[in-house]
């Protein structure tokens, strides 16, 4: 009788691996740790603050600016970067930065969101537009360009933003519509944080080596980029899985926006995020491994790296006369929306003969440069 009542006893709950008191309640796909909701709010916080503290990310005093879209990735950046402040006395002036593209359905909605999280944050929040910015919205645009490009000038314009807020405001430029000849002090920010995760960064090496962009697959990785230029960008969630943030975001019941760009069902970096997610399926770690792939390659040394200068026409970082949303404008301007898309080289790798802008300059295409050294 008491061997037929012990076979029908249920299994135990698998208790907390951390505090081996509670019950746990998820599985970390980095290390398949079995855990409960307050230790892996405790362990997912002291991640984030060991990356801030070892890589020295910021000093008292700075005015940080945490990139928001509504989405789960930048809605945990914003709470947790106001946790963590609050909590180790960081002594950072925080505030929301949204970039509004111009998508109708997508993110004036999502910036609707945004505008919640400033009260629950009591963050203040300052939005920039692609219209004010470049005098183009994306629905424009994709008007123009049709839906096969359009991440092209999206990517482009939005990696540009954070040093358009800084000085751009500060003198006239000719590619930008005049209205923005303003005081730099509207937006004079030391750092930008971004809620890129290490789903994201995994991506990013991959299509740098598929693309052979050794320039920036040398520098994808770091924690810190920019740093030669006007405004830093920082990424605490370097190291942290999108399923990890997912959960954070779930267990605590943010407030996030949660639709997927209409305008990006067929972007090229969707199907390397589909490859990798299939990967850590079959190995957990694979995204991390990824990365850290991505932070041992070594460029040739005698391999010719672009020179760094500056753009002619908005004084944006370029390693051509002009930067790459000059020349993007300048063909949607023209009415010549492909003139900077698509590649410059022949199938024989001799350079093509590319369309002249106005100033005489040429088509600016994405390039291939280096070898790798393993």
């Amino acid at each position: 009788m008491e061997e037929s009542e012990a076979t029908t006893k249920k299994p135990r709950s698998r208790q907390c691996c951390i505090c081996k008191d509670r019950r746990a309640a998820l599985k970390r796909p980095k290390n398949l740790e079995q855990i409960c909701r307050e230790c892996f709010y405790d362990a997912f916080e002291e991640e984030i603050h060991k990356v801030i503290v070892q890589n020295q990310l910021f000093k008292p005093g700075e005015r940080v600016a945490v990139g928001a879209s509504g989405g789960k990735d930048s809605t945990v950046l914003a709470y947790v970067m106001s946790e963590l402040n609050r909590r180790h006395q960081y002594g950072l002036e925080l505030f929301l930065l949204s970039v509004d593209e111009g998508i109708t359905g997508y993110r004036d909605d999502s910036l609707e969101t945004v505008k919640r999280n400033e009260i629950q944050y009591g963050l203040p929040l300052k939005i920039v537009s692609y219209k004010d910015l470049y005098g183009w919205s994306m629905d424009e645009i994709v008007k123009a360009i049709g839906l096969k490009n359009n991440c092209t000038f999206c990517g482009v314009f939005r990696r540009q933003v954070r040093e358009l807020i800084y000085f751009v405001f500060a003198r006239p430029v000719v590619s930008l519509i005049p209205a923005l000849d303003r005081g730099a002090a509207l937006l004079k920010v030391d750092k930008l944080v971004t809620g890129h995760n290490a789903d994201d960064i995994a991506e990013t090496v991959l299509l740098n080596i598929l693309r052979g962009d050794i320039a920036r697959l040398g520098r994808c990785t770091s924690i810190t980029t920019g740093e030669d230029g006007t405004i830093p960008r920082c990424k605490p969630f370097n190291f942290e899985n999108l399923d990890d943030i997912d959960t954070y975001a779930y267990f605590k019941k943010l407030d996030y926006f949660s639709t997927e760009c209409i305008y990006s069902p067929n972007a090229y970096r969707g199907f390397a995020r589909e490859f990798i997610k299939d990967l850590e399926r079959i190995r957990p770690r694979a995204i991390l491994d990824i990365i850290k792939s991505g932070e041992d390659f070594r460029i040739s040394t005698t391999t010719k790296m672009p020179e760094q200068g500056t753009c002619e026409r908005c004084g944006y970082i370029s390693s051509q006369k002009w930067c790459k949303a000059c020349v993007l404008l300048e063909g949607l301007n023209r009415g010549l929306p492909k003139l900077g898309i698509g590649r410059t080289r022949g199938r024989n790798g001799q350079q093509r003969d590319a369309p002249q802008t106005n100033g005489g300059m040429k088509n600016i295409g994405s390039k291939q440069c280096g070898t790798l050294d393993f």
